[in-house]
């Protein structure tokens, strides 16, 4: 099974935010393996974002506001071409300052959901659906419409 990995800085704080990454993520179990990372915070960017770049493997697609901008289809496609090269397919969320370069540097691809800046705890849950609404187009299922 191809392996989807969500590395994210922090915990999830909010109820509503835990509830939602749960819901698809486990609806995401009869396509991926999915596991989610969270990176402890730490007191600076530069000490957070190491420990994010020991773990980024395969190829790696960092969630940033600069990034470009995506369709839910273009994502779908994104992760089908992925997967032909890799078994394994990494995304990751930096912490509420943000990441540095050794991130940006490691990642092959930037993805953005929009112009607008989103709380990170906001943009796992965000990504999590994106990941289940590619998994369904790729499977041609009827949940994106």
């Amino acid at each position: 099974m191809k392996r989807v990995n969500v590395l994210c800085v922090g915990k999830l704080s909010k109820s509503f935010c835990r509830d939602g990454c749960d819901e698809y993520l486990k609806r995401l179990k009869s396509f991926y393996d999915v596991k989610i990372t969270e990176i402890p915070e730490k007191p600076t960017v530069k000490l957070e974002c190491a420990e994010l770049v020991k773990r980024m493997n395969g190829v790696c697609v960092l969630m940033d506001v600069k990034g470009k901008q995506v369709s839910s289809e273009e994502l779908a496609r994104f992760l089908s071409d992925a997967h032909m090269r890799t078994d394994e397919v990494t995304f990751v969320i930096g912490g509420a300052s943000g990441v540095d370069d050794a991130v940006r540097q490691k990642a092959s691809e930037r993805i953005s959901f929009g112009a607008v800046t989103y709380p990170h705890q906001l943009v796992r849950v965000l990504l999590c659906e994106q990941l289940y609404r590619a998994a369904t187009i790729l499977n041609r299922l009827p949940y994106h419409k």
